[in-house]
């Protein structure tokens, strides 16, 4: 009653092998326009007709020449990317038909939320140099650096010592009084005016 296809070359028409990719909250969007349009009005473009499908948790649309052309959208939930797929595959984009499907692996975002997200492990094989290691050993600004790296103190022969008058009241300078002040700023001031005027009459 059954009938079984026999294993082995699939029927014409049909591609020699098909990539299973599972369903993702993730699509993957290639064949759009890289040269037309800015990065950040393509993201608002890609946001504004994907999130009409469910609620849009990231648009990632980057110039790079590795990632020109492709986009990746990220949604809560897999029926709605779904959907989403589903009607907008081969819809016409800024004169280009977009090409979608699901990406291969979870979203960052999508990881964060469930718990699952890892740093990447691509930071820790970065080699440090000496010139790094003492910019980042260095003291911290306001405080002593340790005893072992303490600079040596000159050896004039004389230590530091404050000055002796300058604690006296006798020895420092005395401060006008405010209206001092104001009008020898006036007298400054309509002396410049003076200036400009004569400057201006010989033109």
């Amino acid at each position: 009653m059954a009938t079984t296809l026999a294993r082995g070359n699939p029927p014409p028409g049909l591609p020699a092998k098909v990539p299973s990719i599972p369903p993702n909250q993730t699509l993957y969007v290639t064949n759009l326009p890289s040269a037309k349009i800015q990065k950040e009005d393509l993201r608002t473009a890609l946001y504004m007709l994907f999130s009409t499908y469910g609620a849009v948790l990231d648009v990632v649309a980057l110039k790079t020449q590795k990632m020109r052309g492709q986009a990746h959208i990220v949604y809560r939930d897999i029926q709605t990317a779904t959907q989403a797929m589903r009607s907008l595959d081969g819809f016409e984009f800024f004169g280009k038909p977009m090409r979608i499907s699901y990406a291969k692996s979870k979203s960052n975002v999508i990881a964060k939320l469930d718990g699952t997200f890892k740093m990447p492990t691509a930071a820790a094989a970065v080699e440090v140099t000496d010139l790094q290691q003492s910019i980042f050993n260095a003291p911290v600004p306001g405080q002593s650096a340790p005893p072992a790296q303490q600079a040596p103190k000159p050896s004039g022969g004389a230590a530091d010592q404050p000055m002796r008058d300058a604690g006296t009241p006798e020895s420092r300078g005395t401060k006008r009084p405010r209206e001092e002040e104001d009008e020898k700023r006036e007298e400054e001031e309509s002396d410049s005016d003076v200036a400009m005027e004569e400057e201006s009459d010989e033109e």
